[in-house]
């Protein structure tokens, strides 16, 4: 066995050090190890995978794991601002077996009803109408006034949420995954949200996902749908976001692209793969308890637990990346989707908003660069993510007055009517 330093204490996980420069972090930690201890908030303390081989065989073994967190929950305090991303709920993320089976179909049926052209060509209109809102000024933030606001209106329209509600979802999603003091305010609020429209739906079903996992066989009471809902929402909103303003940064920050988002040698597709293996937006979760006292990769470990894999740290190890054949066997040989049962039942929903999303911006933007150097960007502070805080940039200006008037009106018709197939 190999014989690894042990870490004086767990490196903390939190913080704006680590939101700055996480693969440092993840540097540290992979001396002491294929798991070495850190700490997500404060007294919160958990064994985090780095390793690839030790995080696939973790996230792929339900005999020796489980997904329930509430032997773990006993012991944490009630106001931890983790609990709102950790915290059990009778969701497929929190459940195994013939539970997990059950609330995951429910998923997957209700994903099933996305139709591909349907939402691409919803995308690329929202992001037309998003972009002609400040294309003519030169300037503008890829973050809060893109990014943010194009998969909200995807997830506002797919489930039928009142657009006067919208802000209240961002919010209470990314209250959850920065896991500060305002963490359980924000789930709470999110889940008010939700609670409202299920009870809404169970009366007056409409065409939307919201209501077609009430009427679904798996047979869901309403607290379960609302819970199913806001696990589809949190792990869909705020990576997505993420991803396409991590994917952007990239473009607008590496070579490889010219100096133009239109005219670069480099794709869409290639940027937001090459993001999934060294940056990718949801950086550190999948957690996992043991059922019992057991031995993992040469770690001792007790029963109840917890671990996270590190996709971040897991993708690139110490010296691997996307170039490493031995670990990339594949073009989805990353762990940003996890992996196993647990596996993201979105990931192809969420990939055709991101490419869409980036292609129409490049399009109308092309010339667009980063109006502050580099290092002077913010990073969101939190032990689960990878998300700027702003993204600026300067470009020429272009008038779409024209053809945002005309998305405008095509917009104000057409909201409300899913991104699905059918419904109830």
């Amino acid at each position: 066995m190999t014989p690894y330093a042990q870490p004086p204490r767990p490196l903390a996980l939190y913080g704006p050090e680590f939101a700055a420069d996480p693969q440092s972090h993840y540097r540290r930690l992979r001396r002491h190890g294929p798991l070495a201890p850190v700490r997500l908030a404060p007294g919160i303390d958990a064994l985090l995978v780095t390793d690839y081989q030790a995080a696939v065989d973790l996230l792929r073994d339900t005999h020796t794991f489980t997904k329930d967190p509430r032997a773990w929950q006993a012991t944490v305090p009630e106001d931890s601002p983790v609990l709102p991303m950790l915290g059990y709920r009778p969701t497929a993320l929190f459940s195994d077996g013939d539970v997990h089976a059950r609330y995951r179909d429910a998923i997957n049926d209700s994903l099933a009803l996305i139709e591909p052209h349907v939402l691409r060509a919803e995308v690329a209109r929202v992001a037309q109408r998003l972009i002609g809102e400040f294309a003519a000024t030169g300037n503008g933030d890829l973050i809060a006034q893109y990014a943010r606001r194009l998969p909200l209106h995807v997830f506002v329209t797919w489930f039928g949420v009142e657009p006067g509600d919208a802000e209240r979802i961002v919010n209470g999603i990314a209250g959850m995954f920065n896991s500060a003091e305002n963490a359980a305010t924000a789930y709470a609020d999110l889940v008010e949200v939700v609670t409202a429209l299920v009870a809404d739906r169970r009366a007056r079903p409409r065409r939307d996902l919201t209501s077609y996992l009430l009427g679904h066989p798996a047979n869901l009471d309403n607290d379960e749908t609302v819970r199913q809902i806001t696990l589809i929402m949190s792990a869909g909103h705020d990576p997505t976001t993420n991803l396409i303003g991590n994917a952007l940064l990239h473009m607008l920050t590496d070579a490889r692209y010219a100096g133009s988002l239109h005219g670069g040698a480099m794709t869409a597709y290639e940027a937001i793969d090459e993001v999934l293996w060294q940056d990718p937006p949801l950086a550190n979760l999948s957690a996992h308890y043991p059922r019992h006292d057991t031995e993992f990769h040469g770690v001792r470990l007790r029963a109840g637990q917890l671990l996270l894999v590190s996709y971040a740290a897991a993708n690139t190890r110490s010296t691997h990346g996307p170039s490493d054949l031995a670990v990339r066997s594949g073009a989805s040989a990353h762990l940003a989707w996890s992996a196993g049962p647990h596996r993201c039942p979105a990931k192809q929903p969420a990939l055709l908003i991101a490419m869409t999303a980036i292609e129409q911006l490049t399009s109308q933007l092309c010339d667009a660069e980063l109006a502050v150097p580099v290092g002077e960007l913010k990073w969101r502070p939190g032990p689960f993510h990878r998300a700027l805080v702003r993204l600026p940039v300067r470009f020429t200006p272009v008038d779409m007055s024209a053809e945002a008037h005309r998305l405008r009106a095509a917009g104000d018709a057409a909201d409300g009517a899913p991104a699905v197939s059918n419904g109830p």
